[in-house]
């Protein structure tokens, strides 16, 4: 066998592959002698049939079968000579197979680029302040009034307003006729929250206890309900109920309720404490992607295509999980959506390429004793039995994406270690 290797570009790799002759004759007569096993041609016993005759019926087949098998048994066998690492599915074009004579094909397939060096010191970066500012401790304590609120009846009859949370019925009629499934009874919403269609929100406004009212509304291409795609629907509306929303005092008492505090400055002490603590981490999480960014930006290799495509593909799915997760219908990403996550991936592979090469240099290695911190870092941050994690990365494809983690966690601190950062 005879190997000739041409490099189409930085990622792209051709191999010339020629097999000898007397090795195609011997998987020629091989198949024969097997056809001729099974073969039923009249006028001969099985088996009995001549070459010439076998190669008249089923000549076309046995070359197929043959130059596949020569493609299949060569091929790693070439790879492992020449020492490349395909790392995408390699493309084939075979001449036609002749017996008594070589047989060629081509072989294109992917690699990783060579990276001769990596700049990675001295980058600079911002980390995002991590104080905590009054406004972030009102939003806070207006969110935690919010969760221990209470809803009650208004002191007096009086038309929905924003703010009240209201209980209605609805139908839903296009071009006059109801639409089956697409209303609700009992349905509870907050008036001003956003939930709601704005001409439905207007049409409910000042609207009393027992009183009934329509809105008309054009209902997106893209809607769950098959009848309601596209269409204009209006919406017969029934206000049930009426209810106020109750905060609770800012005082010592509110602080007691929530059982871990004696005052209100304690309360507001413990939640500034929180608030940094988020702030730090996220301050960190920000900070690593921007030296990610910077990494990437100062050494901007060549990509294999094939890499960004299944990154991609993993974001997309990532995107389209979250988004039925919300109760939206999705299928697919939007041209522009799908133009950001293609930029994404690009950071994200030539990162991890480059990561790894830093890795090389920097001869690290993950030991028993790292994997065991990452597995008690992970049961933390998740809030799961360390055997259980344990036990869960056990598989060896989710303990090679853990050790993955823990390699570029390392990477990213000699990063920042080697790098100026300066605070916003």
């Amino acid at each position: 066998m005879q190997v000739n290797v041409q490099k189409l570009s930085p990622v792209l790799v051709e191999f010339d592959v020629v097999i000898d002759a007397d090795l195609v004759k011997k998987e020629v007569d091989a198949a024969y002698r097997s056809v001729a096993k099974t073969a039923r041609v009249r006028g001969f016993r099985p088996g009995k049939a001549p070459r010439k005759v076998l190669t008249h019926m089923f000549g076309a087949r046995v070359a197929a079968d043959v130059a596949q098998r020569l493609v299949d048994d060569s091929f790693p066998k070439a790879v492992n000579e020449q020492k490349v690492q395909p790392i995408s599915s390699p493309a084939f074009e075979p001449q036609k197979l002749v017996d008594n004579q070589p047989f060629t094909y081509k072989a294109r397939f992917e690699i990783i680029p060579e990276i001769e060096s990596v700049e990675y010191e001295g980058l600079e970066a911002q980390r995002p302040k991590t104080t905590v500012d009054p406004e972030d401790l009102e939003v806070e304590l207006s969110a935690l009034r919010r969760e221990n609120s209470t809803l009650e009846a208004p002191d007096a009859e009086r038309g929905a307003q924003t703010g009240d949370v209201v209980t209605i019925d609805f139908d839903v009629e296009v071009n006059g006729q109801l639409v089956e499934g697409a209303g609700a009874q009992d349905f509870q919403v907050e008036l001003g929250a956003g939930s709601l269609i704005p001409t439905i929100e207007e049409a409910l406004s000042g609207l009393k206890v027992g009183a009934q009212a329509s809105a008309k509304a054009q209902m997106p291409e893209a809607h769950p309900h098959p009848t309601l795609r596209g269409q204009e629907a209006t919406f017969k509306l029934t206000l049930k109920e009426l209810k106020v929303r109750v905060l609770p005092e800012l005082d010592d008492e509110f602080a007691k309720d929530l059982g871990d505090y004696a005052t209100l400055d304690d309360l507001k002490k413990g939640l500034s404490e929180q608030i940094e603590s988020r702030k730090k981490e996220q301050a960190e999480n920000t900070l690593a992607e921007r030296l990610v960014v910077a990494l990437v930006q100062k050494n901007p290799i060549p990509l294999p295509p094939s890499l960004v495509q299944r990154q991609m593909k993993v974001t997309e799915q990532e995107i389209l999980q979250r988004a039925r997760a919300q109760g939206q219908t999705v299928t697919g990403l939007g041209a522009e959506l799908r133009q950001k996550v293609q930029a994404d991936s690009e950071v994200k592979v030539r990162a991890g390429l480059l990561m790894a090469e830093i890795a090389k240099k920097e001869k690290l290695q993950i030991g028993n004793e790292q994997i065991e911190e990452g597995i008690k870092e992970l049961a933390e941050q998740t809030g799961k039995n360390v055997a259980k994690v344990r036990a869960e990365y056990s598989d060896p494809k989710r303990r090679e994406m853990l050790i993955g983690m823990i390699l570029e966690n390392k990477v990213l601190d000699i990063i920042e270690a080697k790098a100026k950062i300066t605070d916003e």
